[in-house]
């Protein structure tokens, strides 16, 4: 007697004779394993859907006859690992997991890219996390290829990881796309840079025979496949300077986020606060926003106070060092991740790679082949170079480059290429050749008029330009002068003044060298009026001139008496400063330079004002006006048009004089001393016209903007006006006068721009036009660019609205849309402007006070 046996799907016993129910094996066939067709078909169903979820099924033995006749066979399950669950959080990312989710719509593969330590993989994972029970219903598969080096053996690595194992004859890529066939599912493979070669062939080859399989690469190098899709993923945001001090703002940054949490992780209650925010805000900027540089970084807090660690990062591959013993090896060590890419790079590439790390603040092309480029590495092949270097992450380009391409080493790929630089032996012989091309960098500049006012090729270079005068200093023990020079020059125009000043004084110790003696100290002139320190001005500027005379330079003769008559002003010596001046212009206008000559023209017209030759002032400035408006740059120009309109207003002509500043103030791209200057003086036209209250916001709004610029106006024009502010305090009650100096206090710099232009006839923007009342924006865009013009935040527009801060940044998206404006001060002045232009007809500014 045959032994019981039992339903596989409801466990009762199967008869052994008797009637017909489907059980019975046919003749010659296998036992039956279900007791009736019903459990027969559950059991297929059940089947069928658990292998849908990837679930593993024992392979059917030959001759299993439970599917229906004609149905198409199962899809073959996978026997692949779950994805990585990471232990900690995800941080930041928002915007790239949107896109990607974009891009994965229409992209078949899309491959992230960037250099070690980004945080491709995490990204990948996280995205590819968020696919799992989608309404897609895509599975995702992910494969590690960081220990594959066969390129041959790849097919088989990605059926190992698939849990897929050869039959029927099918091997390599033909087992692949037969078993993927036409499953939806995305297949991850990680870290693909190696591999590029063999993961490109694969990906096309089943991607042209799988119709709904996408592939999600991760690679420091793009795999070059038609039909590939790019993602670049960036370093991590930072948080602005400007709001260092607020804890609150610091924290917006993911970066910043990213530090604290990890942080926190080893010293629990961490927390970013008034008194750490801007230590962690610049290790982040220090760090350039990389993850996993910011991720070993933090680790150091539970040994080290935040000063240590933000000083430690002058030597960043011994900081960042032990990291997490379960991550990837090229992850545990920063300089592991990188030296995984440099291991990657033919002979030419690593040495154009160690040779770029003496160029800390970028580098275009011509640069690069200047510095880098010799018998090894020859000039025409630079830029090809510096292409597959940026394929491969290990330099990215910048951003806002559109014209010529300008690209950079991220500073800790910078510490790894400069120790290979080191080690080569090379690196003396390439500081070398960078100080040789920024010297030639300075010839075409060398007979510049008034050069310590006009930036140039210097000034986009200073970075390279500290870099170079560092190194020859530390070297040699003193600076190169001509290098120094205009590296001081550099940081004058910077308004570093103290640092400026710095270098003049090593440079000036050396031996005297009239050659660059004069121009020197008539740059330490500068400085030290800019530092209101008149009597080391004139002192400086006195030697300059001295040594000049000596010499058959008109040009720098010209620039000495310049700064010498600017000493002059400095110290209230006016009559004397005329005089310089007066020479200077003629030397200068002999010399037949236009736009110098206009500048010239304007300084004497500032001079002839103080000693009560404003007519004369007046005509000077007539003729120089129109060039200074078109051809110079917008300091300078800023400067002219303050110049004319205190003379205007020194004739007595308010309505010349406030078009005039207002004009000024518009030309000022942002918040600068040099807006200052045009924005007291539209206070003191107020003034004149009895707008009192306006008067005193508008001097109550300029003087704590200098207090938070640290900067204090020439001597006569202060003079002039504290008693403008005098005038106004003293026409107002007590309480009307501190209510307007309290409101002008609390004003934000671009709701401070608005009110000033208003009623000056500027406050309009001249693309958008009238609109005769009528708005292009929607009630809420329009309540959302009114809350801007008034200075709030997006999250205090938020607040206000009740709404979310995504939902307030994309009405001001469209605000800025429809009025063809990019920043917040131009819907300021385009909210102004239309308030002006709706309330002019029962308002005249000649008649009393503009609120």
């Amino acid at each position: 007697m045959s032994p019981s046996r039992t339903c596989e799907e409801c466990g009762r016993e199967l008869p052994g004779k008797g009637r017909h129910t489907g059980s019975e094996p046919a003749q010659g066939g296998r036992p039956a394993r279900y007791c009736c067709a019903a459990c027969r078909q559950r059991a297929f169903r059940r089947r069928s859907a658990q292998d849908g979820r990837g679930r593993t099924q024992p392979p059917a033995a030959a001759g299993d006859r439970t599917q229906p006749p004609g149905a198409p066979a199962p899809a073959t399950p996978f026997r692949g690992r779950e994805l990585p669950r990471a232990l900690d959080s995800f941080v930041g990312r928002s915007r790239e997991l949107s896109r990607l989710r974009t891009l994965m719509k229409s992209a078949r593969l899309l491959t992230l890219t960037g250099p070690g330590g980004v945080g491709k993989t995490r990204l990948a994972l996280e995205f590819a996390g968020s696919l799992r029970g989608g309404a897609d219903g895509r599975a995702a598969q992910f494969v590690e290829l960081d220990s594959l080096h066969d390129g041959h053996q790849l097919p088989q690595a990605v059926a190992t990881a698939l849990g897929l194992g050869e039959r029927g004859g099918r091997s390599g890529v033909e087992m692949l796309a037969h078993t993927l066939g036409d499953r939806s599912m995305v297949l991850i493979l990680d870290n693909c840079e190696h591999l590029a070669e063999p993961c490109a062939q694969l990906a096309a080859a089943l991607l042209s025979r799988c119709p709904r399989l996408r592939i999600l690469a991760t690679s420091r190098e793009v795999l070059r496949v038609p039909g590939e899709v790019v993602f670049r993923v960036g370093e991590l945001s930072l948080s602005s300077l400007a709001v260092e001090d607020d804890p609150a703002a610091v924290l917006q940054a993911d970066a910043v986020r990213l530090f604290v949490e990890r942080a926190a992780g080893r010293v629990p209650g961490f927390a970013l606060d008034a008194a750490n925010a801007r230590t962690v805000a610049e290790i982040c900027r220090r760090l350039d926003g990389m993850p996993l540089a910011i991720e070993l970084a933090a680790r150091r807090t539970g040994a080290l106070p935040l000063s240590d660690i933000l000083a430690g990062l002058d030597d960043q591959l011994a900081l960042l060092t032990d990291g997490s013993r379960t991550g990837p090896g090229r992850h545990r060590e920063l300089a592991a991740a990188i030296d995984w890419s440099h291991r990657l790079l033919d002979p030419e590439e690593q040495t154009l790679f160690r040779r770029l790390a003496v160029l800390v603040g970028g580098f275009d092309a011509v640069g690069a082949a200047a510095v880098c480029a010799d018998g090894g590495v020859p000039p025409r092949d630079v830029l090809r170079v510096l292409c597959a270097l940026e394929a491969k992450s290990l330099i990215v380009r910048l951003p806002g480059t559109e014209g010529t391409a300008r690209f950079r080493q991220l500073s800790a790929i910078r510490a790894y290429a400069l120790d290979r630089l080191a080690d080569s032996g090379e690196l003396h012989r390439t500081w070398q050749r960078a100080l040789d091309w920024l010297t030639a960098l300075l010839e075409p500049a060398a007979g510049r008029l008034f050069a310590d006012q006009i930036g140039g090729a210097p000034a986009k270079e200073r970075e390279n330009l500290a870099a170079a005068v560092a190194y020859a200093t530390g070297r040699d023990g003193k600076p190169p002068r001509g290098l120094a020079i205009e590296l001081a020059r550099v940081r004058f125009q910077q308004e570093q003044l103290t640092a400026a000043r710095a270098l003049l004084t090593q440079v000036l110790a050396q031996d005297d060298d009239s050659t660059h003696g004069g121009a020197a100290l008539a740059l330490a002139a500068r400085a030290a009026c800019q530092q209101q320190d008149p009597a080391a001005a004139l002192h400086f500027a006195e030697q300059a001139v001295a040594i000049e005379r000596r010499r058959d330079n008109p040009t720098a003769l010209a620039n000495a008496l310049d700064a010498r008559a600017a000493a002059l002003v400095c110290g209230g010596e006016f009559a004397r400063a005329v005089a310089d001046f007066a020479e200077c212009l003629d030397i200068v206008a002999a010399l037949g330079r236009p736009r110098e000559t206009a500048w010239c023209r304007h300084h004497l017209a500032w001079a002839l004002l103080h000693i009560g030759k404003a007519a004369e002032g007046d005509e000077l400035m007539a003729s120089c006006l129109p060039l200074l408006r078109g051809q110079s740059p917008w300091a300078q120009s800023a400067a002219a048009l303050h110049t004319a309109g205190a003379i205007r207003l020194a004739l007595g002509d308010a309505d010349a004089a406030q078009g005039l500043f207002a004009e000024g103030l518009r030309t000022v791209p942002g918040e600068s001393f040099h807006a200052l200057y045009p924005l007291e003086g539209l206070a003191v036209v107020a003034a004149e016209r009895g707008q009192m209250k306006r008067s005193l916001r508008l001097f109550a709004a300029a003087a704590q903007a200098r207090r938070r610029l640290d900067t204090e106006p020439e001597a006569e024009w202060q003079r002039q006006v504290e008693s403008a502010t005098d005038r106004a305090a003293a026409a107002l009650p007590p309480a009307g006068r501190d209510t307007a100096v309290a409101q002008g206090r609390r004003m934000g710099w671009e709701q401070l721009i608005a009110y000033a232009l208003r009623g000056t006839g500027e406050g309009a923007m001249p693309a958008v036009g009238t609109d005769n009342g009528q708005s292009p924006l929607t009630g809420r865009e329009m309540t959302v660019a009114a809350l801007v013009a008034e200075g709030l935040t997006n999250r205090e527009i938020a607040a206000r609205l009740d709404l979310s801060a995504s939902t307030v940044s994309t009405h001001l998206d469209n605000v800025r849309d429809k009025l063809g404006m990019r920043s917040r001060t131009q819907i300021a002045l385009w909210v102004a402007g239309r308030e002006q232009r709706r309330a002019a007809p029962a308002h005249d500014p000649r008649r009393g006070e503009v609120s």
